[in-house]
This record gives structure tokens, C-alpha cells and sequence, in this order.
């Protein structure tokens, strides 16, 4: 599905998300606080735009992702490109001063032995940011995102996506997502320390931090 989407995913988002995903990859970084000389990964990484972001800090960012399609369709983005899959990372223990995810979390078969497999690579006092669609926290706000989301945004993913019904599937898949406390909950019981989320845009998605 996410080859099939892959040759018009980064302006599709943009469009979907009026604009807003720049944001949340902003905040992701930040959230990080990379220095040059670290080592980083970014799971899930699409097309590698997210990489291109946190490698502005100077750090060593690696782009690994699951789909070859969204891999070679970031080609011309220069920054090291890995077919990973996130329950079986192909990488040692200990190799990472800081990882993140973001909007691919909730597409893995298990999302437990993604976090194990995230807190394995990391370093002792490693950083993670898991960046993630969520529940906007005021009422009359989550009822209208979620009338766009279920109505508005497959109507608009027909007009501008390369697989229109992948974004039935995501729209859907947001809907049955976990909230801000029951991720959390699931980053503590994999054994990461120091979490805390913040709400971004209203809480369309928010940011998760944890520490190994």
C-alpha cells in the first residue's frame, strides 16, 4: 500500500494536513535536542523528508523504513536509506543515541515489540520522540477533526493521491488509534523511562518523549 502511494506522499500530506506536518517535523527535532556527532534513527521514515530535517542539527541521521517504494521515491534526498522492519530492526543493540517514528507507529502489527525493538537500539540514556496522529482534547474541536477525517479527508485524497483508498485506511486507522495516556502507558510498560507527550495542533497528533 505505501509503494503505491509513495510518488505523491510528501505533497499529499501536506495538503491533507494544511500544511501542518512541517510543524510537527520541527517539533520532532527539536524535541531531540540532536548535537552533531549523534547517531540517529528515523524509523519509519517514508521518503526520507523527516530524515532531511533532523540531520540539520549535524547529527548522523539513518532513514529506515519498511516500504521500498517510499525509499526510492526519497532517492534524491542524501541521507543514508535502510529496508528495516520495525519489529526486527537490522541493527545492534546500543547503536543509537536517539530514535524516532513518526506517523508509523500505528501501521506496525505490533506496536509492543516495535517499542521493545526501539528501546533495544538505543543507548543507555538514549532519546525517543514518537510523533503520532492522536485525540484533539477539546470537545467540539474533536468532533469537528473527527467529521473531517471520516468524510472530508478520503474527498480530498481522491483529488490528490496517487492510491486514494490508502487514505480510507489511515483515516481509519487513526480513528482506532490509542490516546495521548494509553501510548504513553505503553512506553513505560516497554521499559522507557522519563515519559511525557505534548499536544500538537489541538492534539490531531502529538509528540511522545521517553528516555532508555
Amino acid at each position: 500500500m505505501f509503494d503505491k502511494v509513495a510518488r505523491r506522499y510528501d505533497i499529499t500530506n501536506t495538503v491533507l494536513s494544511f500544511g501542518q506536518d512541517k510543524l510537527w517535523r520541527r517539533a520532532t527535532q527539536r524535541a531531540l535536542a540532536l548535537e552533531p556527532g549523534d547517531v540517529v534513527l528515523d524509523l519509519a521514515a517514508g521518503t526520507a523528508v523527516s530524515t532531511v530535517e533532523l540531520a540539520r542539527s549535524g547529527a548522523h541521521c539513518i532513514a529506515a523504513d519498511f516500504s521500498l517504494g517510499m525509499l526510492k521515491a526519497g532517492a534524491a534526498r542524501d541521507v543514508p536509506k535502510v529496508a528495516a522492519d520495525a519489529l526486527h530492526l537490522p541493527f545492534a543493540s546500543e547503536s543509537f543515541d536517539a530514535a524516532t517514528i513518526s506517523f508509523g507507529l500505528r501501521n506496525v502489527n505490533d506496536v509492543d515489540q516495535a517499542l521493545g525493538e526501539l528501546r533495544r537500539v538505543l543507548k543507555p540514556g538514549g532519546r525517543l520522540a514518537i510523533c503520532e496522529f492522536s485525540t484533539p482534547t477539546f470537545t467540539p474541536f474533536r468532533v469537528v477533526y473527527m467529521e473531517y477525517l471520516m468524510k472530508a479527508l478520503p474527498a480530498v485524497a481522491r483529488a490528490v493521491a496517487s492510491n486514494p483508498d490508502a487514505y480510507v485506511y489511515l483515516a481509519e486507522s487513526i480513528r482506532e488509534w490509542p490516546d495521548q495516556p494509553e501510548l504513553a502507558a505503553k512506553l513505560e510498560n516497554a521499559g522507557l523511562r522519563r515519559v511525557r507527550w505534548r499536544n500538537l495542533t489541538g492534539g490531531i497528533a502529538a509528540l511522545h518523549c521517553a528516555v532508555r
